[in-house]
């Protein structure tokens, strides 16, 4: 076809264009990866090595309250497994387009394939990743978990996944995004399209724990119809050479409602340049977007943008972000846009040191130092995320706590 011809050409042209922000990756210095990866019928039969590095993403192997589960490593899917089938479809993105012809319709529709070089090149190489689909009226009782693993050396994972929560239908997605053990540098472009149908709603947690030499490059867009909820955590608390996220959320149906949870450490050597979008297309639609960075030596940008399109609409958006290195950086770029008069905008925006009289008040109650600032910063980055094993809340604290050693 004639307009698929039109949007290879465009794709291949903006091979060359870099986004707008963030450190330009050559993607001529990263290959496809491995292509002979083993498929795993049973998570069981992993190695511990790799139960762990799953485990440290929020996807547990012994899937125990799961309702599915799916993994990718470098760009090949290793595992796929559903436990319900009435009330969720998951598969690869590739199987899914064999087994419904509509499918087609809902890729490339949110996100542009000439965006910029990252969304050209997983067009370009027809990108796999999963598909997850809730039937209207369908509300499972578990999470589906995915996990996208980059399993080899100087490799580029280029992801594409489609997630559609039909009329009335519920659905929770826990992904994970890491590295296998002794894998330094690679390279991950992510692209997600998601579309929560009238008073459906998708609750949706990412997890990422790179290795330090990483570069991540997500682009999402996430559509909502009348009275649709999405609901949005991300964290990121490992050092990781670079991250690059702007997703954007469109409400586009009326009284949709979106809340946006971020919470991320900036390590030395690490450049996190975060945000979210929203745009109220819909009368009396709302939105929340909540970010919590630290830097202990990195570059931290908090982006948040909010474009009220629609009477009625009323958006609060709040970045919060603490200072804990003299070598750290730490950027908050709130930006409010309204195009109608009803509407109601708000920001919060603060950026700095712990407060000392904080630290004092809980050492005067027996604390030491270190663990009166990993209190402080563990009330901090608490934005209420449910749903995540116990593996990783150790995870999360162990970091905490060495947050706290370093900051005294």
């Amino acid at each position: 076809m004639q307009a698929d011809a039109d949007m290879r050409k465009k794709a291949e042209n903006a091979l060359g264009k870099r986004a707008d922000y963030g450190e330009d990756f050559n993607l001529d210095e990263y290959g496809a990866g491995t292509t002979d990866v083993r498929y795993e019928q049973k998570l069981t039969d992993l190695t511990e090595e790799d139960k762990k590095t799953l485990l440290n993403v929020g996807f547990t192997p012994g899937e125990e309250n799961r309702s599915g589960s799916l993994i990718m490593v470098d760009n090949t899917i290793t595992h796929t497994s559903l436990h319900d089938n009435d009330a969720v479809e998951l598969m690869s993105l590739r199987d899914a387009i064999k087994v419904h012809s509509w499918v087609k319709d809902y890729i490339w529709k949110l996100v542009k394939p000439d965006a910029d070089k990252y969304t050209a090149m997983s067009y370009l190489q027809d990108a796999n990743g999963y598909f997850i689909r809730a039937p209207a009226g369908k509300k499972s009782k578990m999470p589906v978990q995915t996990c996208l693993l980059i399993g080899s050396k100087q490799v580029s994972q280029t992801v594409h996944n489609i997630i559609i929560v039909e009329e009335g239908a519920e659905l929770e997605v826990i992904t994970g995004c890491s590295t296998k053990h002794g894998v330094e540098k690679g390279l991950h472009l992510g692209i997600s399209e998601m579309y929560v149908k009238k008073g459906a709603t998708l609750n949706f947690t990412m997890i990422h724990n790179w290795a330090d030499q990483i570069g991540v490059r997500p682009r999402t867009v996430v559509h909502l119809e009348e009275g649709a909820k999405y609901i949005s955590n991300y964290v990121t608390l490992k050092p990781v050479r670079s991250i690059q996220s702007y997703p954007t959320v469109i409400l586009d149906g009326k009284g949709a409602f979106t809340r946006l949870n971020t919470i991320a450490v900036a390590h030395p050597g690490s450049e996190l340049d975060l945000g979210s979008r929203v745009i109220f297309n819909a009368e009396d639609t709302s939105a929340e977007m909540i970010s919590r960075t630290i830097t202990t030596g990195g570059i931290s940008i908090a982006r948040g943008e909010m474009i009220g399109n629609a009477n009625g609409a009323k958006g609060h958006l709040e970045c919060h972000g603490l200072v804990l290195s003299d070598k750290g950086t730490q950027r908050a770029i709130p930006i409010l846009e309204a195009n109608v008069q009803n509407i109601e905008l708000s920001h919060e925006a603060a950026v700095g040191r712990i407060a000392r009289e904080q630290i004092e008040y809980l050492m005067a109650r027996g604390l030491t130092e270190e663990d009166a600032i990993g209190m402080i910063v563990r009330g901090f980055l608490d934005v209420g995320i449910q749903g995540i094993p116990d593996e990783l809340r150790a995870d999360i604290d162990e970091t905490i706590a060495k947050i706290g050693e370093n900051a005294i």
